[in-house]
């Protein structure tokens, strides 16, 4: 088990983590997401031991991090964003090497590089030099080199970047298969990586934690997030006078217009919160049906993890963005009035020079 406590990094002024802190638990494969430069690979970083925390601990199954990095390290298996591979070395010397550098018995390094590759299916390059082997086949040596000795935790920083479509599903084929026997965490920016292999998903923005639950009670998250979409075969004053007589808490909002099929309408109903376990689709059925108006289609549509993504994370992203532009306005101008200042022009006019800025932000 893993424990990160009230973590923080400061390079400076700039805060990369701001009061971290989680739990993760044995036996499961957990998702680290957030935009690039949210503190991810800081995190792991820390939590790995390649950097100190300015404050907070980590502690390893009970080992902190810090103080007992020998014992704590022992349980992890670390691959970084970009691993850390000697091209020059062979497949099969690098993992020795590797194996040496663990502490692997002699005696038990031999079966342990061999179980890495057959996990990993290197062994039909093991011969072969690093440095030769395609961008999939590195990340496969790095990730081989993350399970040698079988640690109880595997921590792998963004492991698919970077990688082509049939790179990417077996890196993540490999994933699932390390998840049935080990704790895995895995950091990414891409929603679907982490949707698609992850029990656990936590979501970082700016060094805080902002979210963490299973994939499925993330999409629960959005406040009026399920929609209802109906085709109705009516005008749309006939169904919009159905719909007026049927009363529940559970309707957010509904969107009634003509539907593409001649003497329909499309309905889009945005459910709420009220009651999240009714379902309002029965009596919307029985609704219709009574007053002898057919349902040609009806479908719930969830929230996707992408819309909660946004929702947690895109107001954040959209205010930094404007205070960028703003700082990058700024320094324009400033170096617009030394150009001229050194030319012998006159200082541009403040009133045109706001009409400009203005007009850049169209």
């Amino acid at each position: 088990m893993i424990e990160v406590k009230n973590l923080v990094k400061k390079y400076g002024n700039h805060i990369a983590v701001d009061h971290l802190s989680f739990t993760v638990e044995d036996g499961q494969i957990y998702g680290f997401l957030g935009p690039n430069g949210a503190g991810k690979s800081t995190t792991m970083n820390i939590m790995t031991g390649y950097i100190g925390a300015t404050q907070g601990e980590v502690f390893i199954d009970g080992h902190n991090i810090l103080t007992e990095p020998e014992k704590a390290k022992q349980s992890i298996g670390y691959l970084p964003e970009i691993p850390p591979l000697y091209v020059d070395m062979t497949v099969l010397e690098y993992l020795n090497f590797a194996a040496e550098l663990k502490k692997i018995k002699a005696s038990e390094r031999k079966n342990a590089v061999e179980e890495a590759m057959n996990l990993t299916r290197l062994d039909d390059v093991k011969t072969r030099l690093i440095r030769n082997l395609s961008k999939g086949y590195k990340q496969r040596v790095g990730l081989a080199q993350a399970v040698l000795g079988m640690p109880d935790i595997i921590i792998l920083d963004e492991p698919t970047v970077g990688l082509d479509p049939i790179q990417i599903i077996e890196i993540r084929d490999l994933i699932k298969e390390l998840g049935k026997k080990h704790t895995v965490i895995l950091s990414s920016h891409i929603l679907s990586e982490v949707s698609a292999v992850c029990d656990h998903i936590m979501i970082i923005s700016h060094g805080k934690l902002v979210a963490s639950d299973t994939p499925e009670n993330l999409m629960q998250m959005m406040k009026g997030g399920h929609t209802l979409e109906m085709l109705i075969k009516a005008e749309p004053a006939r169904v919009k006078d159905i719909l007026n007589v049927y009363e529940t808490n559970n309707i957010v909002s509904q969107e009634i217009k003509n539907g593409e099929e001649e003497g329909t309408t499309a309905v889009t109903i945005t459910l709420g919160e009220e009651n999240p376990n009714y379902d309002v689709r029965e009596d919307l059925f029985y609704l219709f049906a009574e007053n002898k108006t057919p349902i040609i289609m009806m479908q719930l549509k969830k929230a996707s993890l992408e819309e909660v993504f946004m929702e947690l994370t895109g107001a954040e992203e959209t205010k930094q963005e404007k205070k960028s532009h703003r700082i990058g306005l700024f320094r324009k101008n400033i170096e617009k009035e030394a150009e001229s200042l050194v030319n012998g022009d006159s200082a541009p006019d403040p009133e045109e020079q706001e009409d400009e800025n203005n007009d850049s932000d169209l």
